[in-house]
């Protein structure tokens, strides 16, 4: 090689770029596309590059319709070049094993895998098909419930993953609107039903139902205590229970709007409440973290009423 090679062989891999899209090409074939996504390097850098390395000689094109297909010329490479790219191939160095990684990452998707930097990590991740919608969705299948009241319902949408599994459902909310709006939902499921109701007052006799949920309604009661009360009033003995609420936070500006009148409660405030009512509290944790600030946490709690203790014996609120 005479000295005028030698220095052009040197000067296009002289930049860390060229040499990371060489270490990819080296092993296949690769689009502009796949390797913007493997490096991180932009669009118009990494055509630049490309367009260099065409031009001495160090990678092919084939075109195949209006995409282009790039590889490494390894049977015309010089010496030089060649001992270069193969002292990185071997390399450990950690970014040229990043972009290994991300493109099997991408040969993952390809092949319809989910890519290993999801390990660990699902719930933040998005991948076709999979949401919490679909996910509920196949969880409820799981579910063989009995008499069920939901209280405060609002327009029927959570009952709605439960309804097929109940032996009856009945939804209450103090609106109208919601209640029309859930009756619609629910037209062509004779076992379901929606009625205005005040929490604080259920119309229904003692020991009516198997199961109760109190998602987020809660917070909206005017008296927590007295709705929780009347909740273990129609729940049968041996019945059970499930409460969502906002834990304890100091963004009220930012749900008052929403007619919030208490600020959350945190899982040692719902399991006083909830033993004041006369039930046995069996579980009570934040369940979750919004993602968004101001970063509301959700609390979850499951309580059952004893089937030796009526809940007329329970303490007042």
């Amino acid at each position: 090689m005479d000295l005028s090679t030698c220095v052009g062989t040197l000067n296009l891999l002289g930049d860390e770029s060229r040499i990371r899209l060489c270490a990819l090409l080296r092993e296949r074939e690769l689009s502009v596309t796949e390797l913007v996504r493997a490096t991180g390097i932009s669009q118009s850098r990494v055509s630049t590059h490309l367009a260099r390395l065409r031009e001495g000689g160090f990678v092919r094109d084939r075109r195949e319709g209006q995409h282009a297909f790039y590889a490494l010329a390894v049977d015309t490479l010089p010496p030089t070049a060649k001992s270069v790219l193969d002292e990185a191939a071997t390399s450990r160095d950690p970014t040229l094993e990043g972009d290994r990684k991300r493109l099997e990452e991408l040969d993952a998707e390809t092949r319809g895998g989910l890519p290993e930097s999801f390990a660990g990590k699902m719930d933040l991740h998005y991948s076709p098909g999979r949401t919490w919608q679909s996910l509920s969705v196949g969880i409820s299948a799981f579910l063989k419930l009995g008499e069920v009241l939901d209280v405060g319902s609002g327009d029927g949408a959570a009952a709605g993953y439960i309804a097929p599994y109940c032996a009856s459902l009945v939804c209450v909310d103090t609106s109208v609107r919601m209640v029309d709006a859930a009756r619609e939902r629910f037209a062509k499921m004779p076992h379901v039903r929606a009625e205005v109701a005040d929490v604080h007052v259920l119309p229904f006799r003692p020991s009516t139902f198997d199961a109760i949920l109190v998602f987020h309604t809660l917070t909206y009661a005017e008296h927590p205590q007295q709705a929780l009360l009347e909740c273990a009033r129609v729940l049968r003995p041996g019945g059970r229970i499930v409460l969502l609420t906002l834990d304890k936070h100091e963004q009220r500006e930012i749900t008052a709007s929403y007619g919030e009148r208490h600020p959350g409660f945190t899982p040692r405030a719902l399991r006083s409440l909830l033993t004041r009512a006369g039930l046995t509290v069996t579980f009570a944790d934040v369940a979750c973290r919004e993602a968004k600030k101001p970063h509301f946490q959700v609390v979850l709690a499951t309580a059952e009423k004893p089937k030796s203790s009526p809940s007329k014996n329970a303490k007042s609120g």
